[in-house]
């Protein structure tokens, strides 16, 4: 296995008597990316910006590409890329004017930068974008815009936090293929996300957090395997709660949230045979997906951000 590009250790953070990121340790690979979900205040972006020097740790290490954070974090984002939570274009500046002055804040010399510029702004499909500003560019092409100023510098690895929120399906879907074109040119990635299908389609490991602390790791077919039954049956409308007293001993186990009931099961037929004669009852037969993972580790009540 290829040594590590990134990696943290026994990292702790409080904030008064809160512990925000609690004895969290991971690592990161050369093409590998890595996902980190957790519900609101699960400690995703206070770890981020601790990987960045923007806040201290409490105690723990981060090192990136062998250097230490935050004593050489000055050389180490010579070689990262970062996207945050909200954008910080400058809405001064045209598309080619925020690549062309983010390049200098690297010390990039000019004809390396102008090299660059073409390149990410057909990356980031701007390329018809290229003189206006941030604020005449969609929420989509605000995100890939910002993709491509992280690129400016050619980073081996990049920090992501939460890159498609906000944004439309068709968006998010072409944010994904680009990020996967980066992932094959051997560019390591840590991911935090809320979306459970982007983690599942992006993420070769996951990191679960709550209350600040790992509370699962592992690719995101095997957390499934290893934490939920094969399928879940789906119940909705009126008789759902019904059903759920009705059925439950056909499933290893039954959860209910607002009108709909979850039967979690590993052999779902007897289920299904008795629903279809149901006619009231409306259905959906699926197999276990991340979300269900998620709501299984982590709970369902709504939390407050934090």
């Amino acid at each position: 296995m290829a040594p590590a590009l990134f990696r943290v250790s026994h990292l702790c953070k409080k904030f008064g008597d809160n512990t925000v990121v609690d004895d969290l340790s991971l690592e990161i690979g050369a093409g590998e990316c890595l996902g980190v979900i957790g519900p609101n205040g699960a400690g995703k972006t206070t770890t981020i910006r601790m990987c960045l020097g923007l806040t201290g740790a409490d105690s723990g290490s981060i090192e990136a590409f062998g250097l230490p954070i935050p004593a050489r974090v000055g050389q180490a984002k010579q070689r990262i890329g970062v996207v945050t939570q909200f954008d910080s274009l400058d809405p001064d500046f045209t598309c080619i004017e925020n690549l062309r002055v983010y390049g200098r804040y690297f010390g990039l010399p000019r004809s390396v930068i102008e090299e660059r510029i073409p390149k990410l702004l057909e990356f980031a499909a701007l390329q018809a974008k290229a003189h206006v500003t941030p604020g005449e560019l969609s929420g989509g092409m605000k995100r890939r815009l910002s993709l491509g100023r992280a690129l400016i510098n050619d980073p081996e690895l990049l920090l992501l936090d939460e890159p498609t929120t906000g944004l439309d399906p068709q968006a998010r879907h072409l944010m994904w293929e680009r990020l996967k074109q980066l992932l094959q040119q051997g560019k390591a990635i840590l991911l935090t996300t809320h979306f459970m299908d982007e983690a599942e389609r992006l993420c070769d490991r996951l990191l679960v957090l709550d209350h600040g602390r790992k509370i699962a790791e592992g690719t995101p077919r095997g957390l499934i395997a290893e934490h939920l039954e094969s399928d879940v049956v789906e119940v909705y409308g009126d008789g759902a709660r019904r059903a759920a007293s009705r059925h439950a001993r056909l499933a290893e186990r039954v959860e209910a949230s607002g009108e709909t009931v979850f039967f979690y099961l590993r052999t779902p037929k007897p289920l299904l045979d008795e629903l279809s004669g149901d006619h009231s009852l409306r259905y959906l037969h699926r197999p276990a997906n991340l979300e269900d993972l998620f709501l299984k580790l982590t709970g369902r009540q709504i939390r407050d951000d934090a």
